[in-house]
């Protein structure tokens, strides 16, 4: 009996903003976002979208293509950076929304008796779901599982992460059918504690802010979305995290050189060219090449050998992010449906063919395992409509941007948005406050 993926479906939202036009405003050569990076446009959401409505929709899309039974579903998992709560999981959020929606088909409460939850390791959060909901369909060959990755990647206005901005969710539900991708039982891990980036509660003074309430404590502490981070010490970290993952996966398999049997190679891509960027330690040390001076990396880097297997294994699955941006614990899963598709679109045949994965986050851990492509894939990949769909978002000036960037507008800029949103969050009710209500605009 084989297990892994079945369907999949994808959201990203209705907004982007140009690289280009944010380059000109901060002062930077867009080619070197556009052809350095590999970035092109950034996904932003719009006033009533959050980590929750992209969730919401991943999953509902999932249900709707593949004519899904919500009640056959006995597990949905999260697995997201950007949670809406510091013990609520987002997760309910979405499935709650995706029942009132199914409520006339399925009746009221359709996941009554389906297992909920969040799990949060940076962007490989979303990794360990799957890998979770592997272990338990291998155990429960009869059940459907569904990973949700879903996430909202913002920096600081005028940091050096702002550029790498995007955001989505992509859903897959995970059984003993996969018609999609069959995932082997191997995964490579490698695990050290570090500070390369994280979202720290932060500290404030209540004499330091204005109007805060008398019954709060002396000391606040309070969380935002934007990070703390180093980004070249986080991109050595996702380099000795793959490089020791991928040895371990080599160990446990006793493989050698797996990724020449990969067809592609699919990276957790924070922008689109930085899969191809950190593999070259890895190709240089398959290969005996020598990797300790700058100019040795450049060399590996610049050789006919890595440029043919970037241009075979790595190209098809940047594409998408080209057109996102950085979807944190999302951007593993777009990249595989980004090679999926174009290959699809190409009149490709994949059946067999064996795909590696390289998973990565920050805190940090890598996660490196592979899967075959199933006969059927074609009709799944069929559903997709993944690059058409990008063609048909609205983009915004800088200065929408930047209103939305810092929460200033009330209205949704797409005023012919249909889908999930934000209806109002509690701000009266002592035993309420907080909470978010959504809504579903067809």
């Amino acid at each position: 009996m084989t297990f892994g993926i079945e369907a999949a479906g994808w959201y990203v939202p209705s907004l982007y903003l140009e690289i280009r036009d944010l380059a000109g405003k901060r002062g930077i050569e867009a080619a070197k976002l556009e052809k350095g990076l590999g970035l092109y446009k950034m996904g932003f959401p719009d006033v009533h979208e959050d980590t929750a409505t992209f969730a919401a929709e991943a999953l509902l899309k999932l249900i709707r293509d593949y004519k899904l039974n919500p009640k056959e579903i006995a597990r949905i998992y999260l697995g997201t950076e950007s949670a809406l709560d510091a013990a609520k999981p987002t997760a309910s959020y979405a499935v709650q929304m995706v029942e009132k929606v199914l409520e006339k088909e399925f009746g009221e409460r359709c996941f009554r008796n389906c297992d909920v939850a969040d799990m949060t390791f940076a962007c490989i959060g979303a990794v360990d779901v799957l890998h979770n909901s592997l272990d338990f369909v291998r155990a429960n060959p009869d059940k459907k599982a569904v990973v949700i990755a879903s996430d909202y990647a913002k920096y600081e206005l005028a940091s050096s992460g702002e550029y790498t901005q995007g955001g989505g969710a992509v859903a897959l539900l995970i059984s003993s059918r996969p018609d999609l991708l069959e995932i082997e039982n191997n995964w490579g891990v490698a695990t050290e504690s570090v500070f390369d980036f994280f979202k720290p509660r932060r500290q404030y003074h209540k004499a330091d802010l204005s109007n805060a309430p008398e019954n709060f404590p002396d000391k606040i502490e309070i969380f935002t979305d934007e990070p703390v981070f180093d980004g070249q010490y986080s991109n050595q970290c996702y380099q000795n995290r793959i490089r020791e993952a991928y040895q371990h996966y080599k160990e446990i398999t006793g493989k050698n050189k797996p990724y020449e049997s990969w067809k592609y190679l699919i990276f957790h891509l924070p922008y689109a060219f930085h899969g191809k960027r950190v593999f070259t330690e890895i190709y240089s040390l398959e290969n005996g090449l020598p990797y300790h001076t700058q100019d040795e990396q450049k060399a590996a880097a610049k050789s006919g050998g890595y440029l043919q297997l970037v241009s075979d294994k790595i190209e098809f699955t940047q594409r998408a992010s080209s057109e996102i941006g950085n979807m944190y614990t999302a951007s593993i899963f777009m990249a595989m449906l980004s090679a999926l598709e174009t290959s699809f679109n190409e009149n490709e045949e994949l059946a067999g063919a064996e795909i590696g994965f390289f998973g990565y986050g920050s805190g940090s851990k890598s996660k490196v395992f592979a899967g075959k492509v199933s006969e059927n894939w074609r009709m799944v990949v069929s559903k997709w409509q993944l690059f058409k769909n990008l063609k048909n978002r609205t983009a915004i000036d800088f200065e929408t941007y930047e209103k939305l960037h810092r929460k200033q507008l009330k209205n949704s800029v797409n005023e012919k948005y249909k889908g999930f949103g934000l209806k109002a969050v509690e701000t009266e009710d002592p035993v309420l406050k907080g909470a978010r209500y959504y809504d579903y605009n067809y």
